[in-house]
């Protein structure tokens, strides 16, 4: 899947990304799209995923498949840390 095509999930306000997805089904005709995020925006991107999905796409789009991990990266202290990350896949009924 092109990343063209994928959302990734932090600070900006709430409706900026639902809005993000709307766009991606509907002036872009995309076939899926994926939200992802990690650590604490996780519960962010699964709101944006159903807000999309059951709100403003009803009856269009179905969560297809739902992925967790966690990834490990180097802090700014250089200590090893570890983050869990979500993939959500929305696709076109």
């Amino acid at each position: 899947m092109a990343d063209d095509n994928t959302i990734f999930i932090g600070n900006k306000p709430f409706m900026n990304y639902v809005t993000g997805v709307v766009m991606q089904f509907t002036t872009k005709n995309e076939e899926q799209v994926l939200v992802k995020a990690r650590g604490k925006f996780i519960s962010r991107a699964v709101d944006v995923a159903e807000v999309a999905a059951k709100r403003f796409l009803n009856g269009q789009v179905d969560v297809k498949d739902v992925k967790i991990d966690s990834e490990e990266f180097e802090n700014k202290e250089g200590k090893q840390v570890r983050v869990s990350t979500i993939e959500v896949l929305l696709q076109k009924k």
